[in-house]
């Protein structure tokens, strides 16, 4: 019994989370430059994928559940619940010291901490330079391609 309830745990949290994100992205001010509505088009469309693949894997922990899958004892190791409360740590770091620091910062130190969270030290260099890539990419992308404005 209990390894089903932890099975179930991290898609109900995604799940959750997705919810709570929409929530939040919608009560957000309009834009005063362009279509009020903009800026929340993108982060809408993240937490729409976000909610429809987390419901696809609680359907599918489901079937796995009533196929008597024998990976389940896997991942109701403690182990898993460390990782994911690490992981949302980490998020939530980033979400308060986005509006401080601006976007580029956090953005760096976010994908720097879950790099090495994730990765170790000992992969120190991809961590590095995933974390420079994306960041920068992501910034570039918005600010120059999409002429979003970003904190």
């Amino acid at each position: 019994m209990m390894q089903v309830t932890i099975r179930y745990a991290m898609p109900l949290m995604f799940i959750i989370g997705s919810v709570i994100y929409g929530t939040m992205i919608i009560q957000l001010d309009p834009a005063t430059l362009g279509n009020p509505n903009g800026p929340k088009f993108f982060p809408l469309f993240v937490c729409a994928g976000l909610l429809v693949f987390s419901i696809a894997d609680l359907v599918n922990v489901r079937k796995q559940i009533y196929a008597k899958n024998k990976d389940l004892e896997q991942i109701a190791q403690l182990k898993s619940f460390k990782l994911i409360g690490m992981i949302i740590g980490i998020c939530v770091v980033y979400a308060l010291i986005f509006e401080i620091v601006g976007y580029l910062i956090a953005t760096l130190l976010f994908m720097a901490a879950l790099m090495f969270y994730l990765n170790g030290m000992k992969k120190w260099r991809l961590n590095v330079i995933v974390t420079l890539v994306v960041s920068v990419a992501t910034w570039y992308s918005f600010t120059e391609l999409l002429q979003i404005s970003l904190p």
